[in-house]
């Protein structure tokens, strides 16, 4: 197998060769080592889901629009219904259920523990039907690691691009803001 590096959308991608002389994919998932070396058009959210087996990111609009597949690639907030695998190649890749580790990691704790915005969700029930609720987590969590207070105008700005059908955008705004100061304390800490 060989291994290359490429220029794909502007930034240099880990790309190999695979055994039928297509394209092999590297990444990492949640922490983990995974390659790849189907169709590199294929979106991320089809690879995670009916792939990897991680079907918290959920299949909303398939045309970016609604954020229900928001995930992060290298800590920022992307949807993976219209981000292709040849995209993501040498990426970091974190989806819902890798979270708990992500945030373990990045707070000191040792074992994986839910973030803070996940927490807030539950505190204030978020959630109405819930379909929507991993990847407004997801955005949620960027918008914090980016704005460590953000407003009311920063929250609505920043979540914009993902639509709950319930309308449980105040508790989601209150969620954010509560899930900011346990972000505070705990670095006052």
């Amino acid at each position: 197998m060989e291994i290359k590096s490429a220029v794909i959308g502007g930034a240099p991608q880990t790309l190999g060769t695979s055994r039928a002389g297509g394209i092999m994919i590297r990444l990492k998932v949640n922490g983990k080592e995974r390659t790849f070396d189907g169709d590199p058009d294929m979106p991320l959210l089809w690879y995670l889901r009916d792939i990897a087996g991680l079907t918290g990111t959920k299949f909303g609009c398939g045309m970016a629009l609604c954020g229900a597949c928001t995930v992060h690639k290298n800590g920022e907030a992307i949807r993976s219904c219209s981000t292709s695998m040849s995209g993501v190649a040498g990426s970091e890749i974190t989806t819902i259920e890798g979270i708990p580790a992500v945030y373990a990691n990045e707070a000191r704790t040792g074992a994986p523990a839910l973030h803070p915005v996940q927490k807030a969700w539950m505190e204030i029930q978020v959630p109405q039907c819930g379909y929507c609720q991993t990847g407004q987590i997801m955005q949620a969590i960027a918008l914090l690691k980016a704005n460590k207070n953000p407003s009311d105008q920063d929250i609505d700005t920043v979540m914009s691009g993902n639509l709950c059908r319930c309308g449980t955008y105040q508790r989601i705004r209150a969620a954010i803001h509560e899930a900011a100061r346990d972000l505070a304390a705990k670095e006052l800490a």
